[in-house]
């Protein structure tokens, strides 16, 4: 029975009328009254705010204020792209049909038939790059390797002479090559230790030069090996000179054989006392300067 009371209590209350007066503060004369229930307070409020989202939702929608939401695209600009999409397939269309045109004319011209209206269709039917396989063969997977890897560190290859594919030293033993520097050699080609050049030591101040014709592809400055200058030589050689004090040439420069390039000196981190670094590299590989270069 207490809470069908309590039910009744609740719902009573909402029913119950109220009346709202107002008065005149001076003479507290009546002037106006409204009769009201707390359930009608709460329909009429319920109400209001669904009007108010519905007439805000047809403002938006339904005039230019929707422009100036964030991120709401511009109305012109949509009718611009929908302009410009029906354009580019015009121009598909005609590009298409000048194809098919001018393939006839050269057709007559070679005094083959026409195309058909079915072998203009094939021609424009869309590629479906999904089915194409890319079948290699062993060899020419070790071909394309042998060939990158020869061509990896060369800027170009020689005007007169074919690269060379197969691995081999021909070319390079057919060069006349320059002493880079007189001096002697305290440190040799070694590889194994990561040491591809050798090491010449010789007097203060003394002129680097270049070790053939070439090309400065690298004058710059590092840490470890202090001022560098690289040269490319035809016939995939290039030619590397560290530890300089100062370079003569920039890149982009020709140097002849013999022209001095560098000062010898003592640079970067990677060294213990005044000397050069040589490095000779054929077909991207380090080489033993010793073997084409008479340092005697």
């Amino acid at each position: 029975m207490a809470p069908e009371r309590k039910k009744k209590k609740w719902f009573h209350k909402l029913r119950t009328s109220y009346r709202l007066v107002f008065l005149n503060e001076s003479t507290f004369e009546e002037r106006f009254s409204v009769r009201l229930t707390r359930i009608l307070v709460i329909t009429t409020l319920l109400s209001l705010v669904v009007l108010f989202i519905t007439l805000t939702f047809f403002v938006i929608a339904y005039t230019p204020l929707k422009e100036y939401i964030p991120g709401y695209p511009d109305v012109k600009q949509k009718k611009e792209l929908y302009k410009l999409n029906k354009t580019i397939d015009s121009l598909i269309v005609d590009v298409k049909v000048k194809n098919v045109y001018l393939e006839n004319i050269k057709r007559i011209i070679d005094n083959k038939p026409p195309l058909t209206k079915d072998s203009v269709m094939a021609l424009n039917k869309p590629i479906d790059y999904d089915t194409i396989e890319d079948n290699k063969s062993k060899q020419d997977s070790l071909l394309r390797a042998s060939f990158e890897n020869q061509a990896k560190f060369n800027l170009f290859f020689p005007e007169t002479e074919a690269p060379n594919i197969i691995s081999g030293n021909v070319l390079i033993q057919s060069q006349n090559f320059f002493k880079p520097l007189d001096g002697i050699i305290t440190s040799p080609f070694n590889p194994m230790e990561k040491h591809y050049g050798i090491d010449i030591v010789a007097s203060h101040n003394e002129a680097v030069k270049a070790v053939l014709d070439g090309t400065v592809i690298l004058s710059s400055w590092t840490l470890e090996t202090g001022y560098v200058i690289l040269l490319q030589h035809k016939g995939n050689i290039l030619s590397v000179y560290k530890h300089c004090a100062t370079l003569l040439k920039q890149e982009g420069e020709l140097v002849k054989a013999g022209e001095p390039i560098a000062i010898a000196g003592n640079s970067g981190e990677d060294t213990s006392g005044p000397h050069l670094h040589f490095e000779l590299w054929y077909n991207g590989s380090p080489v033993n300067p010793v073997n084409y270069i008479n340092f005697n």
